[in-house]
Parts: C-alpha cells; structure tokens; sequence
C-alpha cells in the first residue's frame, strides 16, 4: 500500500512545487549530485512499519506518510527517534526552534490541518497547529503536522496541495538551519484554486465544536470573482513567495497584484493583520515585486478606515487596496 502512495507521489511531483525538494537539498547542503531523483525513495518506506519519509528526511523536518488504521496520514514530522543514521537529536533541535518561528507567524495558513505527538508509548489527540514544547523536544517523540484520508480512497491532488503548503515551513527550517547561503527563492505564477474544506469539526473538552473556516470560503469566492474579471488563466491561490504563499494573485501581463485575505470583523483589523504579511511577500525579494497589493475582508472601510488607507497610500507610498468579499 504505502509503497504505491509514494510511487503515486512521485509520479505527481514534477507538477509541484515540493517536487523540487530534493534539488533544494543538493543545493543547500552542496552536495555533488542528486541526492535522490524522487520525492519518497524506496529505501525510506517502510510497508511493515507502516510508515516512510522523503529521502533524506531522517536528519531533517519531514514530508511523511503513514497508515493508522483505515486512514492514510500525510504531512510533516520530525522523528526524534534515535538510529544508526540519526545518532543523536541535537541536529534537530535548532531546526525545532525554526519551526515554531515559523508557526508563531504563520500558523493561521493551516488551521486546517491537525497536529500531534507519540511519546512514552501515548498518542496525544489531534489539535490545532502550534509552537513544539520544550517537554516533547527528547529522544524517543514523534511530532506530526499534517492531515488524513481514508486510505482506500485517496484524493492524491489534494495530498501534493497539501505538500505544497507545507513546502515553505520546510524550506525555512532546513535552509535557515543550515545557512550555507542564501538562495533566492524563484517567484512562480500557477493559475488554479486550491480548494479547501469551508468547515469542519474539532474534538475540544469532549464537546464536538463547528468551525467554521471562514478564509476558505473567502478564498474560494474571490477567486470566482477575479476569475471572471480577469480570466482563470490570470487567477491562482497559494502561490509560495519567501516565508510563506500568497492567498491569491492576479497576473496582468507581465505584473502581479497580490491579496491578502483577514477573517476579522473589522476592516482596520484586517488591515493591521495583513500588513506585516504582504509588506514581507512583496518586498522581501528582489526578484519579484507587486503592482498592486490588496487587503481582502468581509467588512466594509468605514470614513476612519478610509482616510487610515488613504494615509498609509500617502505617507508610505505604497500600492495597498482594500476590497470586500461576501460568502
């Protein structure tokens, strides 16, 4: 079974951005040659245990399937289990701390996905993504973030979405880990929506809460109305940048407007939210720079909110819209 999935996930990979996850680690570990022409090599699946990682995943933050029960397990993990090729934990360590950099700031991109740990022979329960104790980072814990599908069943261009978003954690840990050097990461336009669950349920002090996942369905939505303004060829979601992805970019010609989606209840705190976010995506690099950065919420600009962006246009000169989506 698991030795199909990877199969299946290599065979996908190419048209995906974590399909270029081994080329990254040649680069940014300077190695001589491919370390592996496929994203899940056979030698790190494992069918008997159940379980298998990319290749070269032992020492790092990593892409990992696994079956629990009648369910297929995908996403991210790190393995604190010592081996004859992981000796010692302390390479891991550094690379923790990076991950809950990382989450601290970008946690809300993947409110969807759920989280967990094995340690001293427990399963926790599944929660929302967070920032990794110092009581799990010992030998012998596993660290997953990720999600499930029943393994008879599986939705593969979902699983390599979900890859996808989880691509730019992985980047951050491994090459800010290492800091060889530093890469410029190539800006890539890719029309499409990925589309996400609008709502699901959680398991929270016993009580099964609906919840409501508003910036999917906002995403979904904008992305109808851009793609009838502009083309669907023009649209895409999730597009990664440095540090994270893009909710959605427009493609003008040879120009991009970038829109950042908020949840919150007001425009101003949409704005202040979003403001760190798209300021780094847009500017952070030189290879790429917006036309045109957008503020998206569901509650309109008030007299204040807009003589606060008119403000914020004059004083600082830079390209920021707001604009409403209802769902």
């Amino acid at each position: 079974m698991l030795a199909e999935v990877a199969q299946e996930i290599n065979s996908l990979a190419g048209s995906y951005s974590v399909g270029s996850l081994q080329k990254f680690r040649k680069d940014n570990n300077s190695f001589s040659r491919l370390p592996s022409k496929q994203l899940f090599d056979l030698r790190t699946v494992f069918e008997d245990e159940g379980y298998g990682y990319h290749y070269g995943g032992r020492k790092e933050l990593q892409f990992n399937i696994g079956i629990e029960g009648d369910y297929l397990r995908y996403g991210i993990a790190f393995s604190l289990e010592c081996s004859q090729s992981l000796p010692s934990i302390d390479i891991l360590v550094p690379k923790i701390s990076l991950f809950n950099e990382y989450i601290s700031e970008h946690a809300e991109n993947y409110f969807d996905l759920r989280m967990w740990h094995y340690q001293d022979g427990k399963r926790s329960n599944d929660h929302m993504p967070c920032q990794i104790s110092p009581e799990l980072v010992r030998e012998g814990t596993f660290i997953f973030l990720g999600c499930k599908q029943i393994a008879t069943d599986v939705d593969y261009a979902e699983m390599m979405r979900t890859f996808d978003r989880l691509y730019p954690l992985y980047l951050f840990t491994e090459k800010t880990a290492n800091l060889i050097k530093y890469t410029e990461f190539k800006f890539s336009f890719k029309s499409g929506c990925s589309f996400k669950r609008s709502e699901t349920s959680a398991n929270f002090k016993n009580k099964i809460l609906n919840v409501k996942l508003k910036h999917n369905e906002m995403q979904y939505q904008l992305h109808k109305e851009l793609a009838l303004e502009f083309g669907a060829d023009n649209v895409g979601t999730e597009i990664p940048v440095e540090g994270g992805s893009i909710d959605l970019v427009v493609k003008r010609g040879d120009k991009f407007w970038f829109y950042e989606i908020k949840t919150a209840q007001s425009a101003k705190s949409c704005i202040r939210q979003a403001m760190g976010q798209i300021l780094e995506y847009s500017f952070w690099s030189k290879s790429y720079k917006p036309e045109k950065m957008v503020v998206v919420g569901p509650a309109q600009l008030n007299m204040h909110e807009k003589e606060y962006l008119d403000t914020l246009n004059t004083w600082f000169q830079i390209p920021l819209e707001y604009r409403v989506v209802n769902t």
